[in-house]
């Protein structure tokens, strides 16, 4: 399981660091692909298994899943770790989640996101105000 929150850099190389907690449970290699909210989402070989499984099975006959699966697939990239711990991440993901220096990076269970720093600190300060609302409307369990 991903979770913590950590900062990092992304150089102008495309390389990131990527935390040693999520590079245990990643392995050799993984995959990184486009997400939603326009940061980027990481999961294990495993995990990426699962989800290919489950969108193969969209039909192509309906438009948004036609759509969806190309955002998703055409995006994605199989990744593997330096030396220091950094994976190098292809520019049309930087540009997509606008990546330019500063970087966090999310454990959510089953996957890890990567967002620009600025984004994510708008991305948080506008759901934390909701975030009473949202859990008590999707959660239905004690904490």
């Amino acid at each position: 399981m991903f979770m913590g929150e950590f900062q990092h850099s992304v150089d102008s190389k495309g390389r990131l660091i990527i935390p040693a907690k999520f590079r245990e449970q990643l392995g050799d290699h993984f995959v990184i692909t486009r997400g939603l909210d326009q940061c980027l989402f990481g999961y294990t070989m495993e995990e990426w298994e699962k989800i290919e499984e489950k969108l193969k099975d969209l039909p192509v006959t309906k438009k948004d899943a036609r759509a969806f699966t190309r955002f998703f697939f055409s995006g994605a990239t199989e990744v593997d770790f330096d030396k220091q711990g950094r994976v190098n991440l292809p520019t049309t993901l930087v540009s997509y989640a606008k990546l330019e220096k500063e970087c966090i990076i999310l454990g959510v269970s089953n996957r890890f996101e990567i967002w620009a720093k600025d984004a994510w600190d708008d991305y948080f300060a506008q759901s934390e105000n909701s975030f009473n609302e949202i859990a008590e409307s999707l959660v239905d369990f004690d904490f």
